[in-house]
């Protein structure tokens, strides 16, 4: 190689992240902080590859990304990171990601796993981890990542977005209200992305959030945090950020003064069981709730792809080769599948 073109690419490597170390609130010693990270990242759908690709591109030390699921075509409209070939391989979302943010920064350090998420799993995950983001499609998960992030005294993101509406809070454990105290209080919604649909741009937006609240932790700026739960509706023209302090619980067994961590423990989490001689699996939520039926039923049938039935006792919903049985108390048999962690999938995209 001749010695100009060495020049060149040793100018083209120090200008790579100039721009954004030229903005002085965050300045070299930001991004010096940004390049020593590990951030964990829940999920790779629409908010997971947009949140990995903007942490990628910014020079973030190290990522590491889990999801359960593979590329569908329905995803090529919001998530990011994906292209054709990936949907009809039906490739693993975390490797498909992992596939195309090494093309976009060869100095980033990307670690893929594919899996379900549970505790064993988070546990380990979360080992040597400096931030946690939300991109998960459940509250579930969500709550099982507040309470090892609690458990480990590591900040964690919350995000969500469904049709043109999104959330965002940033939680710090010790100081902020976690997800268990915002519980009853905060109307976090049921719909799904499946069953209500969504615009690319409620997804932007949550990240844009999600990822400036990341470079301020990471960077060491914390007294910049909004320190509020931001909220907005696009297609309603509505933005708000509400003051969650007064909602931290000193008895929260989440983040309170003697915590236990509930979520961590096999009672509170969802219940999977294969039946035995069904190509089936049974699924219950860790505590019996209440469905309405005919709701159910009548947002099953808004999606327009499957066939629904209904009786006063349950509701079916048949999609290709599988039929979602649902009962009052939520639980749900997946026919079609022994596969949990597909049946899981099936089960938070319909339901919530």
């Amino acid at each position: 190689m001749m010695e100009t073109e060495k020049s060149c690419e040793v100018v083209q490597a120090s200008d790579r992240y100039s721009r954004q170390e030229r903005f002085a609130p965050f300045g070299s010693e930001g991004q010096r902080r940004l390049a020593s990270s590990h951030v964990l990242i829940i999920g790779v759908g629409a908010l997971g590859t947009g949140i990995a690709e903007t942490l990628v591109r910014a020079g973030v030390g190290t990522v590491s990304i889990v999801d359960r699921d593979y590329v569908e075509w329905s995803n090529l409209q919001r998530q990011q990171l994906f292209q054709e070939s990936d949907a009809a391989e039906r490739c693993p979302k975390a490797v498909a990601a992992q596939r195309r943010l090494k093309d976009i920064n060869s100095e980033t350090v990307i670690h893929a796993h594919v899996l379900d998420v549970g505790v064993a799993e988070l546990e380990e995950l979360i080992q040597g981890v400096d931030l946690m983001m939300d991109a998960t499609d459940n509250f579930d998960t969500r709550l099982l990542m507040n309470d090892m992030a609690l458990k480990h005294r590591i900040p964690w993101i919350y995000g969500g977005c469904v049709g043109s509406y999104g959330v965002t809070y940033t939680i710090l454990p010790g100081q902020t209200p976690c997800l268990h105290c915002l519980l009853g209080t905060v109307p976090f919604g049921g719909e799904t992305c499946d069953t209500a649909g969504i615009i690319p741009q409620a997804v932007q937006m949550v990240t844009a959030n999600q990822t400036t609240e990341a470079f301020k932790l990471l960077g060491g700026y914390k007294k910049e945090l909004r320190g509020k739960l931001f909220s907005f509706d696009l297609w309603r023209n509505e933005y708000a950020a509400i003051a969650v302090d007064s909602l931290k619980k000193a008895d929260c067994p989440s983040c309170g003064s003697h915590p236990t961590y509930p979520y961590l423990s096999a009672s509170h989490r969802q219940k999977t069981e294969v039946l035995c001689g069904r190509d089936t699996v049974q699924i219950r939520p860790a505590k019996p709730i209440q469905l309405n039926l005919k709701e159910t039923a009548d947002r099953l049938a808004a999606v327009g792809e499957g066939k629904v039935e209904q009786n006063p006792f349950l509701v079916s919903y048949s999609t290709g080769v599988h039929r979602l049985v649902i009962f009052a108390d939520g639980r749900a048999l997946i026919h079609g599948t022994k596969d949990v962690a597909e049946a899981k999938s099936l089960y938070h995209r319909y339901l919530g």
